[in-house]
């Protein structure tokens, strides 16, 4: 796979990872008895980015930088 689809997928996921649930609002009583394999995707997602040097808790105000506020540091 040439840099430019593996850049071009690992943008998609993040993109995808910002619709994703966050892994605290995922519960049985919500998601009903599939609510564990939702927290596995959820995990396979994080750690894909981590394994290529993207941190999953900057992704949305990478993606959506006009809706994220400003540093206060």
């Amino acid at each position: 796979m040439d840099d430019n689809t593996n850049e071009k997928l690992l943008n998609a996921l993040q993109i995808a990872f910002c619709y994703m649930p966050k892994a605290i609002e995922v519960n049985k009583y919500d998601h009903g008895d599939g609510y564990q394999k939702i927290l596995e995707h959820i995990e396979v997602v994080r750690s894909t980015l981590l394994q290529n040097d993207i941190d999953p808790d900057e992704v949305y105000g990478d993606i959506f930088p006009e809706n994220t506020p400003n540093s206060s540091y």
